[in-house]
């Protein structure tokens, strides 16, 4: 049996996990579960890779969850290492529209022209993350280490 030659997106900054699979650039197949990154990653790119041919790896490197972009980003550079699969990287506002992301308390993540900035919300913004239905190569990057928008607490 021949395998799709496939592209491989992860989204693992917060609850629910996301990974898209895409062809020639389109959105063909996903995967979405409210497991913790740190037990599902292995297992969704075992699932995959049991049907596809990964030839690039995409992901979400931050802001969001400390754990979740060093989970997501110590499991994809060391598939990228092992497996000779290119890794990109681009930040998380890429997939919800650049809306504000929770950081702490009443502290948000908020893209600016300048950059990635903390701003103060009073009223709970809801952000939800979503899968791009096309993928745009120029919107990532070959640097992939984690952006945490905020040093650790």
């Amino acid at each position: 049996m021949h395998k799709k030659e496939v592209d491989l997106v992860v989204l693992a900054l917060s609850s629910p996990i996301m990974a898209g699979v895409y062809e020639d650039k389109q959105l063909i197949d996903s995967v979405i579960t409210e497991e913790k990154s740190s037990e599902i990653l292995p297992v969704i790119y075992e699932e995959l890779e049991k049907k596809y041919v990964i030839k690039n790896i995409f992901y979400a490197n931050g802001p969001g969850s400390f754990m979740a972009i060093k989970v997501a980003y110590i499991f994809l550079k060391s598939l990228s290492i092992l497996k000779n699969i290119p890794l990109f990287a681009t930040d998380a506002f890429y997939f919800n529209k650049n809306q504000p992301i929770k950081a702490v308390g009443k502290l948000y993540f908020v893209k600016t022209s300048t950059g990635i900035e903390t701003k103060k919300f009073d009223d709970v913004i809801m952000s939800d993350f979503k899968l791009p239905d096309f993928l745009n190569y120029n919107d990532f990057d070959i640097n992939t280490a984690p952006e945490y928008g905020i040093g650790a607490v």
